[in-house]
């Protein structure tokens, strides 16, 4: 099944240092919709980057084909509650990963 390296731009750069109240709930949905699909291995990895230039989420998620990845991101409650978030996502056509990867578990992206 092909990769895709998936970034999530917010709505302002300076985001991830001032969401409001209600966009930290926007993104405790976020994470609460992505993790079952961690668990089960469909994400491969993902988390926030603290870019200088403005943070950004990304992950690499397994999809059985663009539309199925699409239909992945579109069900994003970031992306359904169309507050400025967008995804880009580009297929990787070569992907390694560590035969026994163990994660630290999710936490909390609230302020």
């Amino acid at each position: 099944m092909p990769h895709y390296l998936c970034k999530l731009r917010p709505p302002r750069p300076t985001f991830i240092d001032d969401m409001t109240p209600d966009e930290a709930l926007l993104m405790r949905a976020h994470r609460e919709y992505w993790t079952p699909r961690v668990e089960t291995g469909v994400v491969i990895a993902m988390g926030p980057v603290a870019d200088p230039a403005g943070g950004y989420g990304v992950a690499i998620i397994e999809a059985a084909s663009e539309t199925a990845l699409e239909a992945m991101l579109r069900g994003d409650p970031v992306i359904a509650a169309g507050r400025g978030f967008a995804y880009e996502s580009v297929v990787m056509p070569g992907i390694a990963v560590r035969p026994s990867l163990q994660l630290a578990p999710i936490t909390s992206v609230a302020p």
